[in-house]
Formats: C-alpha cells, structure tokens, sequence
C-alpha cells in the first residue's frame, strides 16, 4: 500500500482513540451510558477480529461467539471450579480461542472449502458449542450461568478504569491490525481476497496466510471473549449467542467497511445507537437486523468508510 495510506491508517487509529478517550468526560459519569460504551468498545473488538479473518482472507467465521464464548468459559470455570486466578486463567481461554480459529481455518483450506461451506462448519461448531455449554451443567450452570462478580468483584467493574482498559484493548487491535495490513502479510491477504488462485499461482503460500489471518483473529476473539466475561459480571450461553455476538458483528463490519481500519469502529458505534432505536420492539429486533444485514450484502457491500472515501475523493479532484 502506498505512504499516504499508511499514513492516513495512523492518522485514523490516532484521531479514533484519542475521540474514544474523550467518552467518558461527555458522559459525565452516568453509568447506564457507561456501561453502554463500554459494551460498544467490546463489540468494537469483536468486529476488528473478524475483520482480520473474513474482511481480507474471505473466511466466513459464524462463530465469533463460540470461539470468544471458549476462552471466556475456560477462564471462568477455571476459576470458579478450581480457584485458580483470573489472570492465570485468561491467557489460557485466549490459547483456547487461539488453537480453534487455526484449526478450522487449517482443516477448511486443506479441504479446499468454499466461503460457504466455511460458514456452514462454523455454524454448525456454534451451535455445537452452545449445546456443549447446556450439556456440561456439572462446570458450566448451565442456561443459569455462573456470577463472574462473585468470584473477582473488583475485576473490570463498571467504572471508568475498566472503559479505559477496554479502549486500550481496542488501540492495541487496531495497531495490529495496521501493522498486519501494512505488511507481506497484508499484501499476501489482499491478493487472497482479490483472487486466490492467482494468489497461489503468483507464489504466495494460500495455507500459511489464511491460518495466520484465522489465527490473530481469533486471539483477538479469545482476548475480548475473556473480558467481556469479567466484565459483564455474568457468563451464560445466551452472553455468546450467533444473534447477541455474530450478527451485531456482521452488520457493524458491513455497515462500516470490511478490510478498512475505521470501518468496525463506526459500525460498532451505529449499531450501538441502531440498537438504542429498535430495543422497544424486544425480540424483533433480531428481524430488524435481519432485514438490514439483507439490505448491506446487497447493495452497500464497501459500507460507510469507502463511500466517504470515494466522495472525498471525487471532491479532491474537482478541486
């Protein structure tokens, strides 16, 4: 990419954590809005994971919530089973997370699966994994769930510390994700998702860059996975849920951008006021979403980042 993308990305990356930093001061310490942008920053993770893993490698993960839904559990179980430290516990449910996205990714390559059939085995380990949390009541509660404040009360409580330890979090993905996209590995995902049997005929090794894209991917989903179990203070199967994590994924990364950097902020961030919109309407909401998502692949496929690009651009050169 050229120097004044790579600019610009720094740029981005700096005017949004710096923008982010200023939340809490606006909000003036009302905890429901806290409690509310912290969330946003979650999801503003989640999305830039997933962003590294179908946005620029074309791997179709319908299971951002069961493999972050992984780590959290194993940190928590850990934990409340066995007494073992949170931050002993946490680096092990990120591994976890870590392990699984390579593996799919690994097994969906070398089998040669479609973007479609990648999303039908991710699917169906989501729907695994949920019956799996059911099924194990015995560590897990079950549908009950188990009360994370109880086992560390002071563990990310709902203050201003804890937005800003999730918003270094969030710097610290996007930073990756810059260093990644402004890199031979960026190149190499940019030319899979162009084509890849150019890309494989061209040299480039299709396997080693589509596990390491799943892979950092999804250590980002493990790392966020195990925080927004501390953090929500309550762990359940419907906390990880394919309508409570992947599609609030999907359509922020969609109405944002894919392989842009902005993009999963300012979708993350719509969604959030979106959802502020609809929560009247209680379970229909998911039917909202639906049609949206519907709408987005469509006919707004390059989302808000690019569309702002092209008109800037456009303005640029009639200038």
């Amino acid at each position: 990419m050229t120097r004044a993308s790579y600019r610009s990305d720094w740029i981005a990356l700096v005017g949004i954590t710096a923008a982010l930093a200023l939340v809490p001061l606006l909000l003036g310490g009302s905890g429901h809005y806290m409690r509310l942008a912290s969330l946003t920053l979650i999801y503003m993770v989640y999305a830039v994971a997933f962003n590294v893993i179908f946005g620029h490698t074309r791997q179709l993960f319908l299971c951002v919530g069961a493999l972050a839904g992984c780590a959290g559990y194993v940190s928590v179980v850990l934990t409340a089973r066995y007494g073992f430290s949170p931050w002993a516990t946490m680096p092990l449910g990120i591994a976890c997370a870590a392990l699984l996205g390579g593996l799919f990714s690994y097994v969906s390559v070398r089998r040669g699966l479609g973007i479609i059939f990648v999303g039908i085995v991710t699917l169906v380990f989501s729907m695994i994994f949920h019956q799996l949390v059911l099924g194990l009541r015995t560590f897990t509660n079950g549908e009950t769930g188990i009360d994370t404040s109880a086992l560390a009360p002071s563990l990310l409580a709902s203050t201003p510390a804890s937005y800003y330890a999730i918003l270094v979090l969030l710097a610290c993905s996007l930073l990756l994700y810059l260093l990644l996209l402004h890199s031979r590995a960026g190149t190499a995902f940019r030319a899979i998702a162009d084509d890849e049997l150019a890309a494989e005929l061209a040299g480039i090794d299709v396997v080693f860059y589509k596990v390491l894209a799943a892979t950092i991917g999804s250590t980002l989903l493990g790392a966020i996975g195990v925080v927004h179990a501390w953090y929500g203070g309550f762990i359940s199967p419907s906390v990880y849920s394919l309508v409570s994590i992947d599609v609030v994924v999907l359509v922020s990364l969609l109405l944002g951008g894919m392989g842009t950097l902005p993009g999963p902020v300012l979708g993350a961030i719509l969604f959030a006021v979106l959802d502020e919109i609809v929560r009247p309407l209680g379970r229909l909401n998911v039917m909202v979403y639906g049609m949206l998502m519907i709408v987005l692949v469509i006919t707004f496929r390059r989302g808000l980042v690019d569309m702002f690009r092209r008109l800037l651009s456009s303005r640029t050169r009639r200038a």
